[in-house]
């Protein structure tokens, strides 16, 4: 139990001293402290607020990778503090062999100052880590989704519903596309069983990704058009630029429109409205 206090204490402290401006929570209304509050934190990091009590009190004693990386997000710790992080909770950090959805600083800034655009982050197995409230408002929050649901491989070849729809040239782009990055993620990270296990599902579910996985085919990702169905928008026709980190391989996906453009000008609405616009499927695309 001394472990989970330790962890319980170091949780509580790293909640203190995150401001809640930092991170883009309101902070209107009277606070007793300058930190995040639970419930605060609680939605960051896609968990419930009994579940972090839990944890900070100690009485949460095994708390899963998934969750430990949600948290380490949620604070934006350092490496080394989500590091200490993994060896508080007893268990070991991802090593090279593994994919990462670690968030460098840089990439937050990123995330924080270019508000105006839809963005959202992957990691290298082309899982949901972080977006922006623009993006939410505009595919749909997915604070609510778990596991492969924020796969966006999973999601398209399984035919999960989305808001974003292909012309054939664009799927097969992007099916090319995104069978080429999780091969060389596998070649990447060989030490990583949940990305094993994906591919192995995709391939068990979707005869297409099977074929194209036993191919070989090699594709890569270009400056093309996105037509997103939004609910309340209409259909917006937007460009889609993919970005990578520097020294990491997590993807930052952007949304753009030419100014002054009819598109331009719904996203600018959107952002007025932002989620108040959503679904009430809540689907991303």
């Amino acid at each position: 139990m001394s472990g989970s206090r330790e962890l319980g204490r170091a949780l509580r402290g790293w909640r203190d001293r995150t401001a809640p401006t930092a991170v883009g929570v309101p902070t209107g209304g009277v606070r007793r402290a300058a930190g995040l509050r639970r419930e605060e934190l609680a939605q960051l990091a896609s968990l419930s607020v009994d579940y972090i009590v839990r944890l900070e009190q100690g009485r949460a004693t095994s708390p899963s990778e998934q969750v430990l990386s949600a948290l380490a997000r949620a604070l934006r710790l350092s490496t080394a503090e989500r590091e200490h992080l993994y060896l508080l909770a007893g268990q070991s950090p991802p090593g090279p062999g593994q994919v990462s959805a670690h968030i460098p600083p840089g990439v937050r800034r990123v995330l924080d100052q270019l508000d105006g655009a839809p963005l959202s982050v992957y990691d290298a197995a082309w899982n949901l880590v972080l977006w922006n409230p623009l993006w939410a408002a505009l595919l749909g929050d997915a604070s609510a989704l778990r596991g492969r649901e924020r796969n966006i491989a999973w999601r398209h070849f399984a035919g999960l519903p989305g808001r974003v729809s292909h012309t054939p040239e664009q799927e097969a782009r992007f099916e090319a596309a995104v069978v080429a990055d999780l091969r060389a993620a596998t070649a990447r990270y060989p030490a990583d069983a949940g990305l094993r296990s994906l591919v192995k599902d995709l391939r068990a579910i979707s005869t297409g990704f099977a074929v194209l996985w036993d191919t070989g085919i090699v594709g890569v990702h270009e400056t093309h058009t996105k037509t997103v169905h939004h609910p309340v928008m209409g259909t917006l026709v937007l460009d889609c630029d993919l970005l990578t980190a520097p020294g990491s391989d997590l993807r930052i996906v952007a949304y753009t429109a030419a100014s002054g453009s009819d598109a331009a000008n719904q996203l600018k609405l959107l952002g007025v409205i932002g989620t108040q616009a959503l679904a009430e499927d809540g689907t991303p695309g």
